[in-house]
């Protein structure tokens, strides 16, 4: 049974067994302590259960370390060791050999190391351990690493490649993504701390966005101009490796939203690097024909078996059709997108099944219980395929193992709550269909410690009032926190409006934030503008839906823009509601603020480990 909550790990494909994942140390903070752990885990995917091995002589416990696998054995180098209070970081140089067959450890003894740090990354090119970057936190100050050492497996030796006068090289990081593709070694991302020259030398975290390319042949780095539709800048990452592809999901964006208040958006979107021609696309799923052939067929036998609709039904159906051409109008046969769309209602039924309204002035009887009827079949025909896909993250473990994608843990924040997770999902890469949960997120325990309120106006009010608000944000917290931690609409729009509830000017902007983190709401490229229609939304974001589309379907000119559209409506259909909803609640929240002059709101907690988090 597995049941610890970590982030900070490693997580490897077995070269002996492709259906086993081997996971080593990681940590977990719960508010008040830090813990640290050794353990070694493998999972076998077949079985879908983890096993915990216990080898004599294993390494310390650590985090934020680097592993990777080669024949039949598995290679660690450095992390951390973090002290309960934080008040204590120990980097280790240390590099440990583990024998996957036996289950042995070795310590490999070694002259030439790399120094101690975290936050390095480590990949293996042929016979030879490719180490670069990292960090050295010594709490009065941090120095980061741009060196590159390697270490040769057959003759058991480490080396350290210098740059030459006059060269091109990558800058001092950490947190960033090594990737290997034959002859090429891909450097992306990562994060640097810097000093500012102000009076109280204040930090300043700067996340890369560049790329460099390594040739381990001549040890020459070069700069990689990004082609295609590239993602923003963000830290905390996680990217893989599949066929002549390299996949990049989740990270967070800080931004301050007044003074030095930040706001962090954690994001759970998919990303393609093509390694041989250097082009950025967005990954976006699609669904089997097989289910949308299926839900058509049990939606048609439905409507012959409920009679004809109502006169007042059809005259709205085919308003909304004529609207839809409209929208679609530079696209032709338009009738083909509208026979596709029980396709697309079959992509995202669990959220307008969640989200339909009955015009009970409007409808009659026989229209309610048509609507009735039509519900009940779509949900015997979609429980099976809800829509599950992991939530935004930071740091998460990432593996590809017979054309399928594993993501495993990570870490997000809720409020001022950092939630590790230990969820396990995987994705089929030759179908990207959809997203299946193996293992769901187990509720972590978090232990608050005395904050102060810089709301003068909410330390005003009563302890009633203040236990009752108590009460209210656990409550929310377990709406959050669920067992698949995923946001249906239902409760997005329930949270918005805070229903039953007196919610706080905090609240209310925690709740904001909440959403606009959990659905992306950051990315322009997929997000409507408040006020924006359909055809203004794919107008302005064509060439990011056309992209996503090309990838499946494969499809070029007329046939490609249709395909575009189709995911750029279901994007569409699926956010309205939400943005309508936040635009009230964000009118609302101005004027409350406007009138009661409040100008300040609470600062975000626990920066320092926010920060050193990121850089891992």
């Amino acid at each position: 049974m597995f049941e610890a909550l970590f982030i900070n790990l490693e997580l490897n494909i077995n070269p002996l067994k492709e259906t086993e994942l081997i996971l080593y140390g990681g940590e977990f903070y719960n508010g008040n302590k830090t813990f640290v752990y050794g353990d070694l885990y493998r999972y076998d995917v077949d079985k879908r259960e983890w096993k915990l091995i216990s080898s004599p002589n294993s390494p310390p416990p650590r985090s934020a370390h680097q592993a990777v696998a080669w024949k039949d054995h598995l290679y660690i180098y450095g992390g951390e060791f973090t002290s309960p209070n934080q008040e204590r970081f120990h980097h280790y140089k240390d590099f440990w050999m583990l024998d996957l067959k036996s289950n042995q450890w070795e310590q490999l003894i070694l002259k030439g190391c790399p120094s101690p740090r975290s936050g390095h990354r480590m990949v293996l090119y042929k016979h030879k351990i490719i180490v670069f970057g990292g960090f050295y936190d010594t709490l009065r100050e941090v120095r980061y690493f741009n060196d590159l050492h390697v270490f040769d497996l057959d003759q058991f030796k480490w080396q350290e490649i210098k740059p030459t006068p006059g060269c091109m090289w990558p800058s001092a990081r950490s947190g960033f993504q090594f990737l290997v593709f034959q002859d090429q070694i891909f450097l992306y991302g990562g994060y640097f701390k810097e000093v500012m020259s102000d009076k109280n030398s204040s930090e300043k975290g700067i996340v890369h966005s560049d790329m460099w390319c390594l040739d381990p042949r001549t040890w020459e780095w070069s700069k990689v101009k990004k082609g295609g539709m590239p993602p923003g800048p963000r830290a905390g990452f996680s990217m893989c490796v599949h066929k002549k592809r390299a996949l990049l999901f989740g990270g967070v964006v800080d931004m301050e939203v007044k003074g030095d208040v930040l706001m962090s958006l954690f994001l759970n979107e998919l990303y393609g690097f093509q390694l041989d021609n250097y082009r950025w696309y967005p990954l976006e799923l699609r669904k089997d024909k097989s289910t949308k052939d299926k839900l058509k067929g049990c939606k048609r036998s439905d409507q012959q078996s409920n009679g004809s609709i109502s006169e007042h039904k059809k005259s709205q159906h085919d308003l909304e059709k004529a609207e839809s051409s409209e929208r679609y109008e530079n696209l032709e046969n338009y009738e083909e997108v509208s026979d596709m769309e029980c396709g697309i209602d079959e992509i995202s039924q669990h959220i307008s099944r969640n989200l339909t309204t009955e015009d009970n002035e409007c409808a009659n009887a026989s229209d309610q219980k048509l609507q009735q009827q039509n519900r009940n079949s779509d949900m015997q025909t979609s429980n099976s395929s809800e829509a599950v896909k992991p939530c935004g993250r930071i740091n998460s473990c990432m593996a590809v193992a017979r054309d399928t994608l594993y993501i495993y843990g990570g870490m997000m924040e809720v409020k001022d709550q950092e939630i590790t997770l230990d969820d396990l999902y995987m994705l089929n890469l030759s179908k990207l269909d959809d997203w299946k949960c193996i293992i769901p997120a187990s509720e972590c325990e978090w232990l608050d410690v005395s904050e102060e309120e810089e709301d003068d106006t909410e330390d005003e009010q009563s302890n009633s009032e203040s236990d009752s608000d108590e009460t209210d944000e656990d409550d929310d917290l377990e709406t959050w926190n669920d067992g698949e931690r995923t946001l249906e609409m239902e409760n997005a729009v329930a949270i918005i409006k805070g229903e039953g509830k007196n919610l706080r000017r905090k609240e209310k902007r925690a709740r904001i934030e909440q959403i606009r983190a959990t659905l992306g709401l950051s990315d322009s490229q997929r997000t409507p503008i408040p006020g924006e229609a359909l055809k203004d939304f794919y107008k302005r974001t064509s060439m990011y839906w056309q992209m996503a589309a090309h990838e499946h379907t494969q499809h070029t000119g007329k046939e490609l823009r249709k395909d575009g559209f189709d995911l750029a409506e279901v994007r569409f259909k699926e956010l309205k509601p939400i943005l309508d909803e936040l635009a009230v609640l964000e009118a609302e929240q101005k004027a409350v603020e406007e009138e009661a002059g409040e100008t300040s709101s609470r600062k975000r907690g626990n920066k320092k480990k926010k920060n050193h988090t990121s850089q891992r």
